[in-house]
């Protein structure tokens, strides 16, 4: 059987969002049995007739069917539209119709992250409308609980139901708070999906 994998899968406009994928993998990596695939979607563009590159010009290659379906355990990222997730994350999460249908994901940990220009622009609401669509795959929610101390000390991102980040007008970095918390999620993730994966008959 291959080594199981979390699928770190987030679209990025700015690079915060990528920066985030960046340490929830390294928070997966550090449960032993388990690796971090990092992974990126297609931007949505308002031509109809654009298509984008089979490999992005930098970041994270494209995910595919499969990197979704065999996975062991999902986080979503996506940056903040009107308090939704972007519609590149959502065009992508539209055509996920087969698995779905197979059951592919059911009893999967998944958790969900975000970064907003203001501190009061939608965090907690993006947050939950990426979650939607993965309830009715049949996910597992994993958010972060307040045991992790990040949540009580951060004066910017960092919700109980994922990471989150204060980008600010100008493209603030990550606090240490903030990347705490995302190496959280990655080994939560890690964790359950090991203690929730089918055994081998």
């Amino acid at each position: 059987m291959s080594q199981p994998y979390i699928l770190v899968l987030y679209y990025s406009h700015s690079g915060a969002v990528a920066d985030m994928a960046q340490h929830i993998a390294r928070g997966v990596v550090k449960v032993e049995g388990i690796d971090a695939r990092i992974r990126t979607v297609p931007p949505v563009s308002t031509v109809s007739e654009a298509t984008a590159p089979a490999i992005p010009a930098q970041g994270a290659v494209y995910c595919t069917e499969d990197d979704f379906a065999g996975c062991s355990g999902l986080a979503l990222g996506s940056p903040t539209r009107f308090g939704n997730m972007a519609a590149a994350m959502k065009y992508f999460l539209d055509g996920t119709g087969a698995q779905w249908f197979s059951g592919s994901m059911i009893n999967k940990p998944a958790g969900v992250f975000t970064s907003t220009a203001s501190l009061h622009g939608g965090q907690e609401s993006t947050l939950l409308s990426m979650m939607l669509p993965l309830l009715h795959h049949g996910m597992v929610f994993c958010g972060l609980p307040y045991s992790e101390t990040a949540l009580h000390h951060t004066e910017s991102g960092g919700t109980p139901y994922g990471p989150s980040h204060h980008a600010g007008a100008t493209g603030k970095p990550l606090s240490e708070h903030e990347k705490q918390l995302c190496q959280a999620l990655g080994q939560r993730l890690a964790t359950f999906a090991l203690a929730l994966r089918p055994v081998a008959s």
